[in-house]
Parts: C-alpha cells; structure tokens; sequence
C-alpha cells in the first residue's frame, strides 16, 4: 500500500498549514486512515485518525481543537489541517491505514499504531 504525504514545510508560530495524504490503493477510500508524527528524538505519536466516512473523527488532547482531519475520497485522499501552529508541533507527519474501518478506540491507535505507512513530510515550526 502506498501513501504519499505533501504539504510539509517551514512555518512561523501561530501558521497554518494543510497536509496532504494520497494512496494509490484503490480501496483506501473504503478504510480508516490517520496521521501520526515524531518529534525529533521522540518516538512516533498519534495525532489524528478519521472514518472512511469522513464522519467520525478521533483527535490526540495535543491537537484538538487546532486539527481538522477530513477526506476526499473521490480523489482517494485525506488532509490534516492544522491551524495555530506551535514549536512542539515540529515533527515529521506521517499518513497510515489498516485497511480496515475506525477502531472504536482512539486509544489502540495510541497504542499500536496503524499497519501502513508513507514515509513522511517533514513540519517545522519556527518560533
């Protein structure tokens, strides 16, 4: 399965920024996807995961409220808007999916991450 991230780049505080995810996996529409990021450093968090829907969204207590997950499945592809942006948010972002549908839990995504991954698109976040 191939995810391709875009939309990364070097941003000043308080910016916005959209990320981009596109798969070239024809049933990615009909799944779950989510964005995770790692921080320089840190290990890999999650940040955001969304229904094949676009109906039920699930966001980490470090993003909420400045993170806006949605997709367009017609153009098999999913977005994170991120407004507001801080310096801890500087992290590369990475687009995933099990292929399969929203687990009920936002907290096995926490946990154990999701099965495919695209290779990244770096954020920096000047301050």
């Amino acid at each position: 399965v191939q995810l391709v991230e875009s939309g990364g780049g070097l941003v000043q505080a308080g910016d916005s920024l959209r990320l981009s995810c596109t798969s070239s996996e024809r049933t990615f529409k009909r799944y779950a996807a989510g964005w995770f990021r790692q921080a320089p450093g840190k290990g890999r968090e999650f940040v955001a995961a969304i229904s094949w829907r676009g109906d039920t969204a699930y966001y980490d207590n470090a993003v909420k409220g400045r993170a806006t997950v949605s997709r367009d499945n017609a153009k098999n592809t999913v977005f994170l808007q991120m407004n507001s942006l801080k310096s801890e948010d500087t992290a590369v972002y990475y687009c995933a999916t099990d292929l399969a549908p929203l687990r009920p839990a936002m907290r096995d995504y926490i946990l154990y991450g999701m099965e495919y991954w695209g290779k990244g698109t770096m954020v920096t976040v000047s301050s």
